[in-house]
Order: C-alpha cells, then sequence, then structure tokens
C-alpha cells in the first residue's frame, strides 16, 4: 500500500481549522490557469464508468491530487473530512483505473472515467447513486 503525505490545514480567521492548504500545484500551467476550484481550491470530482456510462461517485480533488491522478493512472482524491490525500483502492482493494478525465465547459468540475474494480462505495455498493431515488414531480408539457 502506498502512503500519501497528509497534510495540516490552515487555520481559518476566528481559529477554526476549515480551509484546504493547497501545495504549489505541478500541474501543466495551461490546465492549472483554466480551473475554476472553491475558495478551499477544490474541484469536484465524478467518477464514472468509461463503458456503460455508470455515475460511479463523487470525490474532491486540487491540483495535487488532479496531477497524481494524471501521472499514475489511478485516482487520487482530497478528503476534506481526514484532511489528506487517497487513492482510490489503497486500503479496500477497489481501484479505479483511470480511462480519461475531462473538464467541463466552465473547468470547475473534472469528469473521470475509469475502469472501476469492486464497489466505488464506501458503503460496499457498486456505486454511491442507487440508495434512494427521490420522486420528482410531472413537468408541465412544453409549448410546441
Amino acid at each position: 500500500m502506498t502512503s500519501t503525505p497528509a497534510r495540516r490545514p490552515t487555520t481559518a480567521p476566528g481559529g477554526g481549522a476549515s480551509r484546504h492548504s493547497a501545495p504549489p500545484s505541478r500541474l501543466d500551467p495551461e490546465i492549472a490557469a483554466r480551473l475554476k476550484r472553491s475558495p478551499d481550491g477544490l474541484l469536484p470530482a465524478i467518477a464514472q464508468q468509461y463503458d456503460t456510462g455508470e455515475v460511479l461517485m463523487l470525490g474532491w480533488m486540487d491540483d495535487e491530487a488532479l496531477h497524481r491522478t494524471l501521472t499514475t493512472g489511478r485516482c487520487t482524491y482530497w478528503s476534506r473530512s481526514r484532511q489528506e490525500y487517497w487513492v482510490k483502492g489503497d486500503t479496500s482493494g477497489h481501484v479505479q483505473r483511470v480511462k480519461s478525465v475531462a473538464l467541463d465547459c466552465d473547468a470547475d468540475t473534472v469528469l473521470v472515467k475509469v475502469d472501476q474494480v469492486g464497489a466505488a462505495c464506501h458503503t460496499g455498493d457498486r456505486t454511491c447513486f442507487d440508495a434512494d431515488v427521490l420522486a420528482v414531480a410531472d413537468a408541465p408539457a412544453e409549448d410546441q
């Protein structure tokens, strides 16, 4: 198992540790310049099964996690709760092998198409999105 170094969170105004402290970017400068990150320096990263289109999970990446994902071919995320990087599958064996990575039109979300081995969800389910389906009211018909 590969160990990833933890980072200490920065101290937010008022003394609370809440903001993500990102290291200098090792991404290609053109890619890094396009990214629109949250105030904490993070981007949502959607993992999708490359051959079926099944949406597997949502994680968070900063520049370093994205760099590691692109250079290792394994999905690396930033854990907001543990304040450290984690490589999907290092402890569970449920690896995400990267097939492609794309930015959305606003460059504020990453879509990672993967070959998922085993469960993607920490609960042991294949996907994080199959638990509860919310009902949607019938929408009025559009005028033609």
